[in-house]
């Protein structure tokens, strides 16, 4: 499905213009929020009560060896086979050039036999060296969180509960460094679960498999407590459990994802957008007005808990916490009234920077989820571009010229706009950035600056237009092929309101990690701790429901987790 087209006659509600929207340090301003992957797969899940059960836990008392949970739902059944490993230390590593893991785990279609265990045994822990067939859907490893796992180990061996504020610093147990689908190395393409009635989102399985991985964390280390000391031993405390998430490091191999699915990226946004229209055009009423100061209360102790060593989010986290502050003593002075939703956003847009703007986006949507939610089943795209080979060259070029203004408007002639560029690692086939002045290879750059590409696109067309002004784009292309790609996308982007970032990718000043945070919101992901510019850990999952809750009442109200009160000892487990 494809946002609404300029020319459909059904009313569309206003939403913000694409140069607010697509501005890169917008997006990279993001929080999670209803829309995001972890929330709607959660509540397919809940709403659908899916079944997991363990079938097999051959752990020794250190933790290492075998679990294999069965997944049961509506329409299908599926296994999350886990392998356990003694890493040494010195082994241990978030980078991609790193072959070995804590665990190492597969999702897949059906049943699992001695065979497939067998040969899923010799191959998942090799990850990208390993040989897998369509059956997998979901390729992951993870490891320990060096500074919680013996901590929490320790507690419960000794009958005591963990302190919640080692999860409020580093909030779980795993981090995974990798996830992937959509047909790497061998698994099944994303076209094998196309009419899947379980994983019909973008990553939906990939976020599901996370949630398992955060499900064995909590057993894999109640297990090793109870090795340890089978007569002092604990569980893990319920509000522990639903406080611990999973970790994730990622680096630059997600970057280009946003610039090479426009269409889907269109699709995202335009959901978000179109959820938040809806809210802001449904009047206030006392019971909301209550829930959103419960909300800004809880997102600014979520946001107070969050810690990072970077210097600039660390400013930038500390700034958007007063300005909410500022925004809670003003909200709680107003009247409610049928305008109270724009007013609010009309005060965060004076008042407030981008991150401000954006969590209040993420805690209105929280306010209708009846007309927020069904959008979540909106977020796929059919994507492809397609030539239109007669289009008249003066319509070629005023597409250009009213769509891409943006592109235009940059003056990309000095040295800094074009001080990057993007390359592929022949080591690990996995996207860097290399500045252009010191690293060779610029020759085999991705083709990632759209603003580029459309100036050069533009200059040409310009050009063969005073020569050839009554002929086609056919005709200019079969003159320059070189710009076909760029065309097929001008194209191809002209009915989506949004989808195009709004930067020049290679300038000195483009920070990378605005596009990460973008994805990873959408992911669902929280506690943004970059690492650098082109790298950054955050957590999935934390405060969602646990597996031993699915089936029960569901209150889908679990964003912006934040820290339990001290837990006492649990029972023996």
């Amino acid at each position: 499905m494809m946002s609404p087209s300029r020319t459909d006659a059904e009313p569309q509600p206003t939403l913000r213009p694409a140069a607010q929207v697509m501005d890169l340090d917008r997006l990279g301003s993001h929080f999670q929020s209803r829309l995001s992957f972890v929330r709607s797969s959660m509540r397919r899940m809940m709403n659908e009560q899916w079944r997991i059960q363990r079938t097999c836990f051959d752990l020794d008392a250190e933790g290492f060896g075998t679990a294999i949970y069965r997944i049961d739902t509506a329409s299908a059944h599926y296994h999350c086979v886990i392998f356990s490993n003694d890493l040494p230390p010195e082994k241990r590593s978030d980078r991609v050039i790193a072959d070995q893991w804590d665990v190492s785990f597969v999702l897949l279609a059906g049943d699992v036999d001695e065979q497939q265990l067998a040969d899923l045994r010799r191959n998942v822990p090799l990850q990208e060296a390993g040989r897998f067939d369509a059956r997998v859907l979901v390729l992951s490893r993870a490891n320990r969180s060096l500074r919680n796992f013996e901590r929490f180990l320790g507690a419960l061996a000794e009958g005591c509960q963990p302190d919640p504020r080692q999860l409020a610093e580093v909030g779980y147990l795993y981090r995974t460094t990798a996830v992937y689908g959509n047909g790497k190395f061998g698994i099944a393409d994303f076209s094998c679960l196309q009419g899947n009635a379980d994983f019909t989102q973008p990553f939906s399985a990939q976020m599901f498999t996370v949630y398992l991985l955060r499900h064995f964390s909590i057993e894999q280390i109640e297990h090793m407590a109870r090795a340890r000391n089978p007569q002092r031993a604990v569980g893990l405390d319920i509000a522990l459990q639903r406080y611990l998430g999973v970790g994730n490091s990622t680096g630059l191999g997600m970057a280009p994802f946003l610039i090479n699915h426009p269409q889907l990226v269109n699709q995202w946004l335009w959901a978000r957008e179109t959820a938040l229209a809806r809210v802001l055009a449904h009047p206030a009423d006392l019971p909301r007005v209550q829930r959103f100061q419960a909300l800004l209360q809880r997102a600014c102790q979520h946001l107070a808990q969050t810690r990072t060593d970077d210097p600039r989010q660390s400013t930038i986290d500390r700034q958007t916490l007063a300005e909410l502050g500022q925004l809670a003593e003003w909200f709680d002075g107003q009247p409610v009234s049928t305008d109270l939703w724009p007013r609010v956003q009309a005060w965060a847009e004076r008042h407030g920077g981008n991150g401000c703007q954006e969590l209040l986006v993420s805690l209105l949507l929280e306010l209708y989820p009846e007309q927020v939610d069904p959008l979540a089943e909106q977020m796929s795209v059919k994507e492809g571009f397609r030539l239109n080979a007669e289009m008249p060259l003066d319509e070629l070029c005023d597409l250009i010229e009213s769509r891409y203004r943006w592109a235009l408007d940059y003056d990309l002639s000095a040295a800094e706009a074009n001080h990057f560029f993007w390359y592929r690692s022949a080591e690990k086939e996995e996207p860097r950035l290399g500045e252009r002045a010191m690293v060779p290879g610029a020759e085999k750059e991705m083709q990632l600056g759209i603003a580029h590409n459309i100036q050069r696109c533009h200059r040409a067309l310009l050009v063969y237009r005073e020569q050839h002004p009554q002929q086609l784009t056919a005709h200019f292309l079969l003159a320059q092929p070189q710009f076909k790609g760029t065309v097929c996308r001008l194209q191809g982007m002209d009915r989506c309101a949004y989808g195009e970032i709004r930067a020049n990718l290679m300038d000195r000043g483009m920070l990378p990690i605005h596009l990460l945070r973008c994805k990873l919101a959408f992911f669902g992901a929280g506690k943004f701790d970059p690492k650098s510019s082109r790298w950054v850990r955050i957590t999935l999952f934390q405060g969602a429901p646990l597996v031993s809750e699915i089936g029960q009442p569901f209150d889908d109200d679990w964003n912006f987790a934040v820290m339990p009160p001290l837990a006492t000892a649990a029972g023996e487990l």
